[in-house]
């Protein structure tokens, strides 16, 4: 399974990026995909998921509100819509797969990974 991250780049405060993962490798339906991201110093933390189906979706409340996680089956990507950015979003954002049967936050819980985009806020 791959995963290719992109989308990322320079914003301003208050501004907007989108990013998207597109995967191959396998079935696009068998896996829950979730945004993960991780500043300097600091350890990746979960960002959004969105089940197999596209039907649940979860949020770190940092970001609640302001992203937005989605997939299209059919072009086998999910996207991460970021609205309202602030500096303390900037970092490397990844996508990862996760074959589980329930949606999953944790670093641990998914199996596949990207090779991450950056992101990165100006005040």
């Amino acid at each position: 399974v791959q995963l290719q991250a992109s989308g990322g780049g320079l914003a301003q405060a208050g501004g907007s990026l989108r990013l998207s993962c597109a995967i191959q490798g396998r079935p696009f339906g068998v896996l829950h995909v979730g945004w993960f991201r991780q500043a300097p110093g600091r350890e990746r933390e979960f960002v959004a998921a969105v089940t197999r189906s596209g039907g649940s979706t979860t949020y770190t409340d940092s970001v609640k509100g302001r992203f937005i996680i989605s997939r299209d089956n059919a072009q086998n990507t999910v996207y991460l819509q970021m609205n309202r950015l602030k500096p303390e979003d900037t970092a490397v954002y990844y996508c990862a797969g996760d074959t589980g049967f329930v949606l999953r936050t944790g670093t641990k819980d998914y199996d596949y990974w990207g090779q991450g985009t950056q992101v990165t806020v100006s005040s």
